[in-house]
């Protein structure tokens, strides 16, 4: 168990990539705070948890973009748990479109979701791991941050600015013990990706070396990596997770 006895925070825990998370670090002995926008979907991964190990999840509904409410939340997260060792800012939302034709609503809701959200999160929890001189940070960007994507300047955009703030994090915390990293995953199968037409998945596929999508179970392995003991001497990293696509 190598999170036995750790309490683990994964945003956007209510289906996906963070659902994937949220299961597999319980499986590995950490109590879990699933936090997603939806109460129902936040209380549907904690209560997947608790069938297989009872008492390890709570659920939590806060709006990541929303930086008081985000406060508020991570109080009670510490006031229930004691304290907080691992944080995955996984929570994101896409708005795509062309740039000549974004709205700004759409710029700035995906911004303030995917980026301010990981921001307001880690300033939240930030004091109780500096006072323990521990803690893993890892934030979920992806391959679009890295190499941008037409019809997702605001997606690409807030992914790109999650590695920056993932980067000035990890230099700003190591004195206390503290890794910041991000996994930068491709095309996995999620609801999202889901409703994709066909001709669009097969174009993807296409691009990806090892000849398949990826799974949520594939990054929440990356992420148990650099949360567990032997990633301790790893910070500031982007470890992608695509199956080729991006080297």
């Amino acid at each position: 168990m190598r999170f036995e006895n750790q309490v683990a925070v994964v945003t956007g825990a209510g289906r996906g990539i963070g659902h994937a998370i949220a299961v597999r670090l319980a499986s590995e002995g950490a109590r879990v705070a699933s936090v997603s926008r939806s109460e129902a979907n936040a209380q549907r991964t904690a209560d997947e948890i608790n069938a297989a190990h009872a008492g390890a999840a709570k659920a939590y509904a806060v709006d990541v973009a929303d930086h008081s409410a985000v406060q508020a939340t991570a109080a009670r997260i510490l006031e229930d748990f004691g304290r907080i060792d691992i944080l995955i800012n996984n929570a994101g939302v896409t708005r795509d479109g062309l740039s000549m034709r974004m709205s700004i609503e759409d710029w700035e809701t995906v911004i303030d979701t995917n980026l301010k959200g990981a921001f307001s999160f880690t300033q939240a929890v930030m004091r109780s791991m500096i006072k323990e001189r521990s803690g893993r940070i890892i934030n979920i960007s992806s391959i679009s941050g890295l190499t941008g994507n037409a019809g997702q300047a605001n997606y690409a955009a807030s992914k790109a600015g999650l590695i920056g703030l993932t980067k000035s994090l990890a230099r700003e915390l190591a004195s206390r013990g503290i890794t910041v990293n991000a996994v930068a995953p491709g095309f996995i199968v999620t609801d999202m990706t889901d409703v994709l037409p066909e001709q669009v998945k097969e174009a993807i596929l296409a691009k990806i070396p090892l000849g398949k999508f990826g799974e949520g179970e594939d990054i929440a392995a990356a992420v148990a990596f650099l949360a567990a003991p032997e990633a301790k001497y790893i910070t500031g990293q982007v470890l992608a997770v695509d199956g080729g696509m991006v080297m």
